[in-house]
């Protein structure tokens, strides 16, 4: 995941499902978060990385740099808005890619 004025590696974040310790019916995840001094990369990374891993109970490794000179924190809420919205498209494509059969309903 990188975007912005400036593609950069901002963090890197291991996620590995597993079930939840309130709730062993649903999955949570044990993360592991590495960013680079002065980024708030993780903020975005983070939560897709989990997402993810959830979502196929499978471990996902992500690295992303998101850079926008003078963000305002309007800036930044537009930026998180559109992440989430790239992630919902790139989870249902690959739906589609390993269950070409299932048609997605919105």
């Amino acid at each position: 995941m990188l975007g912005g004025e400036q593609p950069h590696i901002g963090v890197i974040v291991l996620s590995v499902p597993r079930p939840s310790l309130a709730e062993p019916a649903k999955t949570s995840c044990n993360s592991i978060v590495v960013p680079v001094l002065g980024h708030k990369d993780d903020e975005i990374a983070k939560p897709v990385a989990e997402e993810i891993a959830k979502k196929y109970n499978k471990a996902v490794a992500l690295v992303a740099g998101v850079h926008i000179d003078k963000a305002c924190s309007a800036d930044i809420k537009k930026l998180v808005g559109n992440c989430r919205k790239v992630v919902q498209i790139f989870l249902e494509e690959y739906d589609k890619t390993i269950n070409p059969n299932v048609t997605v309903i919105k």
